[in-house]
């Protein structure tokens, strides 16, 4: 294991290989915003991941939409049959999964151990990149390589 990368970054890297999963890494400078990405990565805005860890009066629950949306909460709170549900808080993103605010990269198990939902939209490209615990380090992969890379709970329309 490199040392210099976090866990989650090493253990998802690990997986592809271990797996021929073929991808393509970009090693770039720290970003802050979905736009800064695509453009520094050199991809379509669409083809970006846009993560977000929820919690509702059960758990956390990963949310995974393109780059290029934005969640819609009432979709998700009527996807979790919930009335109430929030965004996780930076520290919350830190003892969750070790990572900050624009770094959760869109995996679940065995990752992280929370369920994920994948907005619909999502899959019209063909192709999708994240970042992958930190912001320096990217992937892209084929959609269908990327489903072999994490297990979904439920495809939805939850983005605006």
């Amino acid at each position: 294991m490199e040392a210099s990368l976090p866990e989650l970054t090493q253990k998802i890297l690990n997986f592809l290989k271990e797996n021929q999963i073929p991808f393509k890494e970009f090693n770039h400078q720290a970003c802050t915003t979905c736009e800064e990405f695509a453009e520094i990565r050199g991809t379509p805005l669409e083809w970006g991941a846009k993560t977000a860890l929820v919690k509702d009066k059960q758990d956390f629950r990963i949310f995974v939409l393109a780059a290029n949306q934005r969640l819609n909460s009432n979709r998700v709170r009527k996807i979790l049959k919930s009335q109430w549900m929030r965004f996780a808080y930076p520290e919350e993103l830190k003892e969750c999964a070790n990572v900050t605010k624009g770094a959760l990269p869109p995996v679940s198990h065995p990752f992280l151990p929370y369920d994920l939902y994948m907005d619909e939209d999502l899959l019209k490209n063909e192709q999708i990149v994240f970042t992958i615990g930190i912001h320096t380090k990217s992937i892209l992969l084929k959609m269908e390589d990327y489903r072999k890379l994490v297990q979904i709970k439920e495809i939805a329309q939850f983005s605006k």
